[in-house]
């Protein structure tokens, strides 16, 4: 196994093992604690650690980090969010202290870098197109708001070790110039470096200078670089073809992201489409709630595809939050929409999609998918992938950030047997 890696939720974990495969890599995602598989170039396994209390993080972590290195990886790598974002304790320095400890490594960087999406580091400060991030929408995160651009300052506090700079103008001079600065760093007593990026070049070169670490972590566009570096060492075959991931049956959208882009995408499909709205500020018996929308949807699902959201402005944000409590309200939102994905799926839905990374997590684990099949990453937003169990399903596990507004009706249609 050539890569272990962990992601700190499940649509990340998604994206990475897509961009994996379609680098070629022989790949598979494992959820939680499932049994880690042998005899793959890679595997990825998602955890729902960005928001959980810092020791149950690093304990999810521990556990995997254990499984992926007695089945084989030789190097693993933490995959967060391109917008670097955490609870003020952490819950990426904790982690990445955990698994520096377990590869026994002295020094690695942190690239979340992704410039498909805009989420560039200039400086260790990180923006959102000509954002910082820190002015950008990201600040209201119900759960996770970002209001300090400095990536060094982020990341500080989270962790025991030193944290430096590896600038762009070192980044941009190639792999062995950011050799040389890691070199420095490691001799200054510096064992994490925020490192600046603003290209896939500059990601390659990252890449090139990393490859064949203990760990890495960054975003999932750093590691999808790794799979032609280890094809030209002799490491990794030739690529194969992975067919089409598709299913029969009724189609679905659960949408628990409360981010922008995804109440844009709910007001598109909308347009064309039954939508049913679920006030968190409003609710009085969750059981009730649950009874009324699958009532709603199941006599739907025969003409066409039907949303159950949760999200909502950022004043419902803040109603249901000052009702339930910030941990609460997001804890309703999953457990009612996880419970309904067992309910449609039980009713025929086959075709799954889901917004929102904490959202896709607790809809997968209410159906009890341990293990998921990824297509090769397409674009952002769009992660496809298929379980057999329960039945077998064709989902897209979207973060609430990502996505083209039009991405619900043509991604259902496009998984369609």
């Amino acid at each position: 196994m050539l890569l272990g890696a962990i992601a700190d939720d499940l649509t990340g974990a998604v994206e990475l093992a897509g961009m994996l495969a379609a680098g070629g890599m022989p790949v598979a995602l494992v959820l939680d604690d499932a049994p880690v598989p042998r005899g793959l170039g890679a595997v990825v396994v998602a955890l729902p650690s960005r928001v959980a209390a810092v020791e149950e993080a690093r304990a999810g972590f521990a556990r995997a980090a254990d499984a992926l290195l007695a089945a084989g990886a030789e190097r693993l790598f933490f995959k967060y969010c391109a917008t670097f974002d955490s609870t003020p304790e952490g819950n990426i320095g904790p982690c990445a202290d955990l698994l520096m400890d377990r590869v026994g490594a002295d020094f690695t960087i942190f690239a979340p870098t992704f410039p498909e999406v805009e989420r560039r580091v200039f400086m260790g400060h990180l923006f959102v197109g000509a954002q910082l991030v820190s002015n950008s929408p990201k600040r209201f995160d119900p759960l996770t708001p970002m209001t300090e651009p400095d990536l060094v300052k982020v990341l500080a506090p989270q962790t025991r070790r030193r944290v430096g700079l590896i600038p762009l103008h070192v980044t941009a001079q190639g792999a062995e110039a950011v050799g040389r600065q890691v070199a420095a760093l490691r001799a200054d007593g510096v064992s994490y470096a925020i490192a600046d990026a603003g290209t896939e070049e500059d990601l390659a070169t990252l890449a090139r200078a990393s490859w064949d670490w203990r760990l890495t972590t960054g975003g999932s566009n750093l590691a999808a670089h790794f799979p032609a570096i280890w094809r030209e060492r002799g490491l990794l075959p030739s690529a194969e073809a992975v067919p089409p991931l598709r299913a029969g049956g009724h189609g679905a959208v659960l949408a628990g992201s409360c981010s922008d882009r995804t109440r844009e995408q709910v007001e598109h499909f909308a347009a064309r489409h039954p939508v049913l709205r679920i006030e968190l500020a409003q609710m009085e018996s969750p059981e009730a709630v649950l009874r009324n929308a699958v009532a709603w949807a199941l006599p739907l699902l025969e003409s066409g595809p039907i949303c159950v959201t949760t999200a909502g402005d950022p004043e419902a944000v803040s109603a249901a939050q000052s009702r339930l409590g910030r941990d609460g309200a997001a804890r309703a939102a999953e457990g009612l929409l996880g419970t309904l994905a067992v309910a449609l799926v039980g009713a025929g839905v086959r075709r799954l999609l889901v917004a929102g990374g904490e959202s896709s997590g607790a809809v997968i684990r209410a159906l009890g998918i341990t293990r998921l099949s990824v297509a090769p990453y397409v674009s952002p937003g769009i992660g496809v992938c298929a379980a057999e169990a329960p039945v077998p399903l064709a989902l897209c596990l979207k973060s609430g950030k990502l996505g083209p507004v039009d991405m619900f009706e043509t991604v259902l249609e496009r998984m369609r047997a």
